[in-house]
């Protein structure tokens, strides 16, 4: 049996399912983990999830577009108003059903100035199946396996335990960006970062790769590794690739551009 890492799926099924080919995942007997944010970019979400649920093997990790949408199921209010790429989530779940499709476009300012669209969507916690809304309950904050390597959406406070993050402030988990940037400026390969307790490694996705530049000046679309630290997250949420590695050869297969497969 073997043990796989999937960066930030966003929406892409094709890509999905290029990852699990190339990559000759076994369904039945291998294990996947997901670094969370299945949701908002592509509107695929729902065929996304469905290819999960086939997995018998799975761990999820929650990230903060799919706790955005748990949080709409609960209250129905979306915390971005379906901006950020949230709006294909919904037209993803509208499109499955006998429905009309009504979306009304507004446009707001940032807290930095920016003027960005957020929507007004028909649709119903009924719209979404209870299989679904099961998958994103069970996603988990973080995962720690029995090699102390660390599962994780965005990051944590490395001079902190795990549990201590869970305890003080657990949307950490999802939102947080130092933990990567501190990374970073290890700049020797075998230097790596230190932690409270025992950690091997640390595979997050949520700040995508595709925000660098290699030396001749293209944007990264392979997984960065530094300090310890491997970001998967390559891009699949709007311009770049989807990518799974095996956790234990660190060898990893990827999707065609997400451009040119959806």
């Amino acid at each position: 049996m073997k043990t796989f890492v999937i960066g930030d799926i966003h929406g892409a099924h094709k890509a999905l399912l290029q990852c699990l080919d190339r990559s000759g995942f076994d369904r039945e007997n291998d294990t996947l983990i997901t670094l969370g944010d299945i949701c908002d970019g592509w509107p695929y979400v729902y065929e996304c999830v469905e290819e999960l649920l086939k997995i018998k093997n799975i761990i999820n990790i929650i990230g903060n577009h799919d706790q955005w949408f748990l949080k709409w199921y609960y209250t129905l209010c979306h915390p971005d108003y379906w901006g950020s790429g949230a709006k294909n989530t919904a037209v993803s779940y509208l499109s499955r059903l006998d429905k009309e499709m009504n979306i009304k476009e507004r446009w707001t300012r940032t807290l930095e100035g920016q003027i960005r669209p957020i929507y007004d969507i028909n649709i119903l916690p009924e719209d979404v199946p209870f299989s679904h809304i099961r998958f994103f309950e069970g996603q988990q904050l973080f995962y720690k396996d029995e090699q102390n390597r660390v599962f994780v959406h965005a990051g944590f406070n490395k001079e902190k335990t795990l549990r201590e993050n869970q305890r003080d402030d657990s949307g950490i988990f999802f939102w947080d960006r130092e933990l990567w940037k501190k990374a970073l400026c290890c700049k020797a390969v075998d230097v790596k970062l230190k932690f409270k307790e025992e950690i091997t490694a640390v595979f997050l996705g949520h700040t995508a790769t595709v925000n660098w530049r290699d030396k001749k000046g293209n944007q990264i679309t392979v997984p960065i590794y530094s300090g310890g630290v491997w970001n998967m997250d390559t891009g699949a949420g709007f311009a770049g690739n989807l990518t799974i590695m095996n956790v234990d050869t660190l060898k990893y297969w990827q999707s065609d551009n997400v451009n040119d497969i959806l």
